[in-house]
């Protein structure tokens, strides 16, 4: 299977370097999409061997969006995302492949196993997971995990209209619409004691805007 392992970037300078490098051992192109990036991502991950695409509008949505038009374009299998920030593991990546043989949509939950997560964010997750669970018979443990997996069928149907990180339930809620195949598998996460090394942005204010967003696409592919 032709697989691409995509990574939407925003000044990861300082992690970047090792997850590339972890994401070529695996034999698969590594995308990274530097979105307006300020310091030196684009270039310490064209360094270790990846490959660099440029997304000048602002957000990871948008980024995702750069990366899978690419992966459409280039003919590839299946794709696999992950944050840039250090907080996914790349050796964990065949889990989700091998898992893809019977999913559409592969999607790394951090609490099926019942994993630890900082409080105040755990707290966001759980309204964001209610609010998609809510009325649907096949619930998600971790709407918001971004470690994911995406096989072709999924990639031509799916398209990404939110530029933000509202993306990552739209497209959720579009692929249940569509009647896609998704599952889950436990994956790790790990957790900066510093906060402002986890991610950068607002964890209230960015909860809020993901929350609000995917109660709009809930609302407006009801069904």
């Amino acid at each position: 299977m032709k697989t691409a392992i995509l990574i939407p970037a925003y000044n990861a300078e300082r992690t970047i370097d090792k997850i590339v490098t972890k994401c070529l051992t695996l034999n698969s192109t590594t995308i990274v999409v530097d979105n307006n990036s300020k310091d030196r991502t684009a270039y310490n991950s064209s360094i270790r061997g990846a490959t660099v695409l440029k997304e000048y509008t602002k957000g990871q949505g948008a980024a995702t969006r750069r990366g899978f038009a690419e992966v459409v374009r280039a003919d590839y299998d299946a794709v696999i995302t992950l944050d840039s920030d250090g907080q996914h593991n790349p050796e964990e990546i065949p889990i989700l492949l091998k898992a893809l043989s019977k999913a559409d949509i592969v999607i790394g939950s951090r609490f099926i196993n019942k994993y630890k997560a900082p409080r105040y964010r755990k707290f966001g997750i759980d309204i964001i997971n209610n609010i998609y669970n809510i009325f649907n018979k096949n619930k998600l443990t971790d709407s918001q995990c971004c470690f994911r997996a995406y096989n072709k069928k999924a990639l031509l149907l799916l398209n990404i209209e939110e530029n933000g990180f509202g993306f990552s339930t739209e497209l959720l809620i579009k692929a249940r619409k569509l009647g896609l195949k998704m599952i889950e598998v436990p994956v790790s996460c790990i957790y900066h004691s510093k906060l402002e090394n986890n991610s950068t942005l607002n964890p209230v204010k960015h909860g809020m805007i993901v929350a609000f967003k995917t109660l709009y696409w809930r609302l407006k592919l009801w069904n």
